[in-house]
């Protein structure tokens, strides 16, 4: 295309790239420049925030963070920590020469692969091809409130409904510290190294109040589950959350994010986005029992250094041990010791 343009984003044009991803239909939450300054700041790594122009116009955008470890390696990823990201653009030679822009400017940093974590599928083109690992769920939330249970599978709603006899109480008033300390200690029992607590506060003060928090407390007033959840385009997107080993038996989560639908819709919101899961993994069959539309996620690398992709996944054996003692850590030293791994494994 003539007079296209590929440049970097700068301070200055964060409303204007804004303003793109919130009229492009395919635009998320992961691709709001917020995420910039949050994964810069909490986890330290470089951004390479791209921008196409025609003629002065913006007509494409791509996010993209470079990640580097001697421990887990080395790339370019559009958007870590995020389920979305990719290009967003209307035209698809646009769309292309953003790809092209990526994947040569993974070359520059040789860096092991480049990957894009498309939202729907996108026709292969060579170097790209498909990583297709995780899923999402979603459902559409009913205007009728009282009709929200019934978009639930059989055997969950009856989880749910035992939850109801538990007196379990809730709180969507902003907790950020309250809701990562029972994320962190439901991280530590599944043996994954937890973010730092920094992520917590900076998306809340980044996103303000598209960014909320919702604690469950037991009847004691004890708090035994909490979720971090994200508001954008009439969805709404739970997306850290966890709970104490208590929750198993007062089917506290199962309460929180039916607690969370009425939530959402008495804020309006029409769509429950459940996030995503890597197919197979506990996260995975729980969300499966809900009964939600399951969505593959097509994500797509590009081989740089690398001869084949890293497993990272924590069902590979080879974390097997480390999962186990990590397990055994006691929260407060899984909490300190967390965030120099976790910020690699995004």
């Amino acid at each position: 295309m003539q007079n296209l343009t590929i440049r970097k984003l700068t301070p200055n044009e964060y409303p204007l790239w804004d303003n793109y991803v919130d009229n492009h239909p395919e635009g998320s939450f992961f691709h709001l420049s917020g995420w910039l300054d949050v994964i810069h700041s909490v986890f330290g790594h470089k951004h390479h925030y791209l921008l196409a122009e025609q003629d002065t116009e913006l007509v494409g955008i791509l996010p993209l963070f470079e990640q580097k470890s001697w421990i887990f390696g080395h790339a370019l990823i559009s958007t870590p920590f995020c389920v979305y990201g990719g290009v967003l653009s209307d035209n698809t030679s646009v769309r292309e020469r953003l790809e092209t822009a990526a994947y040569d400017l993974g070359c520059q940093l040789s860096v092991d692969y480049v990957e894009l974590r498309d939202k729907k599928p996108v026709e292969m083109q060579a170097p790209w091809v498909t990583h297709c690992h995780h899923a999402s769920f979603h459902s559409p939330l009913p205007t009728d409130p009282d009709a929200i249970l019934t978009t639930v599978k059989r055997k969950q709603r009856a989880v749910i409904r035992h939850s109801q006899k538990s007196q379990l109480q809730w709180d969507n008033s902003d907790n950020p510290r309250e809701c990562f300390d029972l994320y962190a200690e439901s991280v530590r029992n599944l043996g994954t190294p937890v973010f730092s607590s920094k992520l917590f506060t900076a998306l809340k003060d980044t996103f303000g109040d598209r960014c909320e928090t919702l604690i469950i407390q037991d009847k004691e007033h004890r708090p035994v589950s909490g979720v971090m959840s994200f508001y954008y385009k009439n969805q709404v997107l739970p997306y850290y959350g966890g709970g104490k080993y208590e929750s198993r038996e007062l089917k506290s989560n199962d309460f929180m994010y039916f607690q969370l639908m009425h939530i959402a819709h008495e804020k309006g919101i029409t769509h429950f986005d459940f996030g995503r899961s890597k197919v197979n993994s506990g996260s995975y069959k729980y969300k499966k029992h809900w009964g939600m539309t399951e969505v593959p996620l097509h994500y797509r690398v590009a081989l740089v250094k690398a001869k084949s992709l890293p497993n990272l996944s924590p069902n590979n054996p080879k974390y097997k041990y480390f999962i186990k003692l990590w397990q055994k850590l006691p929260v407060k030293l899984s909490q300190t010791m967390g965030p120099f791994l976790s910020k690699y494994l995004g």
